[in-house]
C-alpha cells in the first residue's frame, strides 16, 4: 500500500502552473507571459487558479485549461478549478523581463511597454527588430503564426518577424 502523498500548496502549485509552456508560443511559461493572476483557495476552500487570456477568444485556451487542470490533479486539488478572468484584461506590461527576452531570442517583438504616466502612442509605435535592434521597422501583415500576432519588416536588415501584438 503507497502512503498518499499530502496536497502541494497554493505557492507550489503556482509554480508549477506558471512553468506550463504556452501552447502557441512554447519558448515562454504561462507565468512569464503574464497569463496566471492568482493561485489561492476560493470561499469554499477549493484551490482556484485564475488565467487571464492574452487575446479573447484565444484558440490555445482549451490546451492551457487542460493543461492547468492536470497540475491541479498531479498536485492533490483534483478537484481544484480554473477560471477565466477578463478583467482587467491583459496587458503587455503583464510580460516579465525574462519573458521578453525569452520572446526576443526566438525572433518574436514582444509589444513595446507604455512608460508609466508617459503619454499614449497613436498610430503605430517603432517596434525593436529582434534580429538587429534596430527601430526601422513596419507592418507587413496583420495576420502572424498565431492569432495574437502580426508580422513586421524591418528596413534595416529586411528581415519579417512576428510581433506579439497588444491586444
Amino acid at each position: 500500500m503507497t502512503a498518499l502523498r499530502p496536497a502541494r500548496t497554493a505557492a507550489e502549485v503556482r509554480a508549477l502552473v506558471e512553468a506550463l509552456p504556452d501552447p502557441e508560443l512554447p519558448m515562454i511559461g504561462l507565468g512569464d507571459l503574464g497569463v496566471i493572476r492568482s493561485v489561492a483557495p476560493a470561499a469554499d476552500g477549493v484551490l482556484e487558479v485564475e488565467i487571464t487570456p492574452t487575446y479573447l477568444g484565444c484558440p490555445a485556451l482549451p490546451v492551457i485549461v487542460s493543461a492547468v487542470r492536470d497540475v491541479l490533479a498531479a498536485s492533490g486539488h483534483p478537484g481544484g478549478r480554473v477560471r477565466q478572468v477578463l478583467s482587467p484584461a491583459w496587458t503587455p506590461e503583464r510580460i516579465t523581463a525574462a519573458g521578453r527576452e525569452k520572446l526576443a531570442a526566438h525572433g518574436i517583438a514582444p509589444p513595446v511597454p507604455v512608460p508609466a504616466g508617459g503619454p499614449v502612442a497613436v498610430g503605430l509605435a517603432r517596434v525593436p527588430c529582434p534580429h538587429c535592434g534596430s527601430r526601422a521597422t513596419r507592418p507587413h501583415s496583420p495576420f502572424g503564426p498565431a492569432r495574437c500576432q502580426s508580422v513586421l519588416r524591418c528596413t534595416a536588415c529586411q528581415e519579417l518577424f512576428p510581433h506579439l501584438g497588444a491586444l
